[in-house]
């Protein structure tokens, strides 16, 4: 169970991270934020997250360490670990010793090496969006319990709602902005279509088959050779 003073630190923590995650916020920075926070809340060795950038594979954006960080790098490098494990499967994967056990066998000896004798890795997701993994590595035969790994997986939580509210807000300003420049350029080319129906005395119709033939034969844009006619730089 966790003490008091612990859970007093981690309600300041999920109030920080609510702050935190607001309009426009920092991205690297709050990841940042989550990775010491842990490190220091927890009291692990060394913290690390990764997250998919949207193209369904996985980019370190966060660590409190160099060794950390090269045992991430090196696992994404060999596409094998419990971090990944945890990515695809959306649950998270303790290695209590990393002495014990056959698979991973490259992640295992590069932990070794830097340092670290155990891991919890937990997936940052949604439901059934797995966005990335949040690795709280440990140096010492003390063992994270099942309180404070539950805590941890909290907090990526948390942090997880934030970034995919704010993805959704981005996409949805580009779409915004995609419908604009469209209707934009619809106005454009329907007051082309305006200039040479009346250069040419014909109708709507033959006027944009005009534009249209104009544009694929001179290799331009339909919106650029409908903006030039408008403002009286080529005649069609």
């Amino acid at each position: 169970m966790i003490e008091s003073t612990r859970e007093q630190q981690l309600l300041q923590v999920f109030v920080q991270l609510a702050d935190t995650l607001v309009a426009d916020f920092d991205l690297v920075d709050v990841l940042q934020m989550l990775v010491e926070t842990c490190q220091s809340t927890f009291d692990v060795a060394a913290t690390a997250l990764l997250l998919d950038p949207g193209d369904g594979g996985l980019d370190l954006l966060a660590s409190t360490s160099e060794e950390s960080r090269t045992v991430e790098l090196m696992m994404l490098a060999a596409d094998e670990g419990p971090c990944l494990d945890a990515f695809h499967r959306g649950v998270p994967v303790s290695v209590p010793d990393l002495r014990d056990g056959e698979d991973w066998s490259r992640f295992r000896s590069v932990a070794l090496d830097n340092g670290f004798t155990g891991l919890h890795a937990l997936p940052m997701r949604l439901r059934d969006q797995s966005i990335g993994a949040l690795t709280l590595f440990e140096s010492g035969p003390q063992s994270l319990g099942e309180a404070d790994i539950q805590a941890a997986q909290a907090l990526a939580d948390v942090a997880t709602i934030g970034i995919l509210q704010e993805r959704a807000i981005r996409e949805n300003r580009l779409a915004r902005r995609q419908l604009q420049t469209a209707l934009d350029s619809r106005v454009v080319i329907e007051q082309a279509k305006g200039v040479v129906a009346y250069t040419h005395s014909e109708g709507m119709d033959e006027a944009f088959r005009r534009i249209r033939s104009y544009a694929r034969e001179s290799r331009r844009a339909l919106t650029e050779v409908a903006r030039a006619i408008v403002e009286r730089e080529i005649i069609v």
